[in-house]
């Protein structure tokens, strides 16, 4: 089940592409539309980093994950990833509002309050809270937390480090440019796919069905694109 905007509910499957800089297909895998595309990433990016000359990895905010960042740095390959927007309600501070002091690995709210670290949860997440006896007489309470014992937790992951290093490289002039580059490379795939090729819409189920049907897509698209521009170079010959 596919969550379509705030209406659209669908069944649907997600394909998940990679191209190069002249919009070649490299590589692609399908799962069920309610997959993410993070948890989708690693199987792309196996079919993708043997070819030659690959070295940066440019990204849409869905891969923005602690796991994505670390796998393509150890590669030594550059993430190029775009800002993505504070999950947070609407009134309270901003999770980048609370600054963390790496030395003495603890967080300081913008009421100059340490939130110490307490515990390691499941996911990977380190935690670290506020002492609710000197938060609840705090004149910012209402816009740093609501829960009841008036102590906010803000959670690091402990792979953060590959994110912060993800966003050295997003402020980079040369990054920046090669990220625009999107619209002109995998958004084309995607817009080519749908209106010429009929991809809003399979007539087939199963997992199995659309690998193949997306196969033979983007077969004929990267032979139709090799194919003119062979056309353009034997124009070029002539007219020499």
């Amino acid at each position: 089940m596919f969550h379509k905007g705030k209406h659209k509910v669908v069944f649907a499957y997600a394909a998940n592409v990679a191209c190069d800089r002249n919009n070649y297909i490299l590589g692609f895998h399908t799962e069920p539309g309610n997959v993410n595309d993070s948890v989708a990433f690693p199987k792309i990016y196996e079919k993708v980093k043997g070819y030659d000359g690959v070295k940066n990895i440019v990204m849409d905010a869905g891969y923005k994950t602690p796991a994505i960042a670390r796998q393509v740095l150890k590669d030594k390959r550059i993430p190029v990833l775009p800002y993505k927007r504070p999950m947070t309600k609407d009134g309270f501070f901003k999770k980048y509002e609370y600054v963390y002091d790496e030395y003495y690995d603890c967080y300081v709210c913008p009421s100059n309050e340490v939130l110490r670290y307490a515990t390691t949860n499941k996911e990977g997440y380190r935690e670290y809270k506020s002492k609710g006896e000197i938060c609840k007489d705090c004149p910012n309470l209402s816009q740093c937390t609501a829960s009841r014992d008036h102590v906010k937790l803000v959670s690091r992951h402990i792979w953060e480090d590959y994110i912060e290093q993800c966003e050295d490289i997003r402020h980079t002039p040369t990054y920046a440019e090669i990220y625009k580059l999107r619209s002109q490379t995998i958004e084309r795939v995607f817009a080519d796919a749908k209106e010429k090729h009929n991809m809003r819409y399979t007539q087939y189920r199963g997992i199995q069905k659309m690998e193949m049907e997306l196969n033979l897509l983007f077969a004929s698209m990267n032979l139709k694109k090799l194919a003119t521009w062979i056309d353009k170079l034997g124009r070029r010959h002539l007219s020499a």
